[in-house]
């Protein structure tokens, strides 16, 4: 009989919870991104279309 790999069994489990803290802080920004953060995004997205621009 085969032995259990426990390093995969850690691994996927660190994967699991490393995908559910970003979905939750996603979930997080996008709730605070939606009351005082409107003109942040505008000024923020700005300086990221101009850098695509310029290169």
């Amino acid at each position: 009989m085969a032995k259990p790999n426990y390093s995969f069994e850690k691994r996927q489990r660190e994967i699991a919870k490393k995908k559910k803290k970003e979905e939750k802080l996603a979930k997080k920004q996008g709730s605070k991104d939606t009351d005082p953060a409107p003109g942040f995004d505008s000024g923020e997205s700005g300086a990221t279309g101009g850098n695509p621009q310029a290169n």
